[in-house]
C-alpha cells in the first residue's frame, strides 16, 4: 500500500542551474514550499506577470522530443524528469520558477533533481492525499504499443522496450515505485539517443545543448560515453523514470499496475486521455 497517506511539500526553497536539452540555454530553477492542494506548478519569472502553469496533462501542447506545458502563449518545456522526481518522491505541492521556457537536463536523469529536493527535506502537510484507484482494467493499443493500467494496491510499473540495436535489444523490468525505489533504482538513470538521430536533430536546431555530459549516445556498435552505463539495464529504466513523469501530469498518484510495451511520452499522453475517459475504471479516494 501506498506508504504516504498526507500530502507532501519541499520544506524550505533550494536553487540550482543548468542548461536546456533543446534551447542550450542557461536555466536557473528555484523549487519553492506550496501550501495544501496546490499542486506541481510552474512559473516564468522572466516574463511579464511572471505567468503560471499548473503541471497537468491538459496542458500538455507537444511531445514530440519532450513534454511541453503551453498556456496563454508561453510554454515550460521539459518537465519530465522533475516530474518524476516530484512524484517519485510523494511531493505533492510545490511552486517550480524559470527564467527561461526549457528546465535544465542536468545529467540527463533525475538524480540532481532528487538531490535538490532531499537536501531541501520534505515536510508532511496536515491534509490527505487523493489518489486514482483503478478498479478495472484500462487499455490501449495501437502501432505495435501498448499501455494498460490494471487494479493494484501500490503503484507497479513494468515496462518492456525493444530497439533494433546491438547493445539495446530487448529490456523488460517491473518496478515497484516508492521513494526508496526510486531514489535507489530509477532516478540516476540517462536519458539515452543513438549519434545518428542526435546529428539530425542538431542540424534542424534541436539538442543544441546535448552532450556526453547529459545523455547515453550509443553509436552503431558502441556506447560513446566513457563511464559506461549506470545500470546495465539503464534504458528500460529511464523509460520507467519518464513514466512516472508523464502519469504524475493527471494531477493525483495512481494506485495501479501500469504495463507498457514500447511506448513514450506521445503515447503515454494518449494513454491519459483514454484513462480519464474511462471514469468507470477508476475512483478518488483518500487512504485515511
Amino acid at each position: 500500500m501506498f506508504p504516504y497517506r498526507n500530502q507532501r511539500t519541499v520544506a524550505r526553497a533550494v536553487s540550482s542551474a543548468g542548461i536546456g536539452m533543446h534551447s542550450g540555454e542557461k536555466v536557473n530553477i528555484c523549487i519553492k514550499p506550496a501550501p495544501i492542494n496546490h499542486g506541481i506548478k510552474f512559473q516564468r519569472i522572466d516574463l511579464p506577470d511572471r505567468p503560471i502553469i499548473s503541471a497537468h496533462f491538459n496542458m500538455v501542447v507537444d511531445t514530440s522530443l519532450a513534454t511541453v506545458l503551453g498556456y496563454n502563449g508561453f510554454i515550460i518545456s521539459t518537465v519530465e524528469h522533475l516530474m518524476a522526481t516530484f512524484a517519485g518522491l510523494s511531493i505533492d505541492n510545490a511552486l517550480v520558477e524559470l527564467d527561461t521556457y526549457e528546465l535544465p537536463i542536468m545529467d540527463g536523469s533525475a538524480a540532481p533533481f532528487t538531490e535538490m529536493i532531499k537536501s531541501a527535506g520534505i515536510v508532511e502537510q496536515s491534509r490527505p492525499k487523493y489518489f486514482f484507484v483503478v478498479k478495472e482494467p484500462i487499455e490501449l493499443e495501437d502501432d505495435g504499443k501498448s499501455v494498460a493500467l490494471y487494479p493494484e494496491d501500490g503503484f507497479k510499473i513494468t515496462c518492456t522496450i525493444d530497439f533494433d540495436h546491438p547493445l539495446v535489444k530487448r529490456q523488460s523490468l517491473c518496478i515497484e515505485v516508492s521513494d526508496k525505489s526510486f531514489e535507489s533504482d530509477i532516478c540516476r538513470a540517462r536519458t539515452f539517443g543513438f549519434i545518428q538521430d542526435i546529428e539530425y536533430l542538431k542540424t534542424y536546431g534541436f539538442a543544441r545543448g546535448g552532450s556526453l555530459d547529459n545523455a547515453i549516445v550509443i553509436s552503431r556498435n558502441e556506447i560513446l560515453n566513457s563511464e559506461g552505463l549506470r545500470y546495465p539495464d539503464e534504458f528500460v529504466r529511464h523509460k520507467i523514470l519518464d513514466c512516472i513523469g508523464d502519469f504524475s501530469l493527471l494531477g493525483m498518484p495512481i494506485l495501479g499496475h501500469a504495463v507498457l510495451y514500447k511506448s513514450g511520452h506521445s503515447f503515454n499522453h494518449a494513454f491519459l486521455n483514454k484513462f480519464l475517459e474511462q471514469k468507470g475504471a477508476w475512483e478518488t479516494q483518500t487512504l485515511l
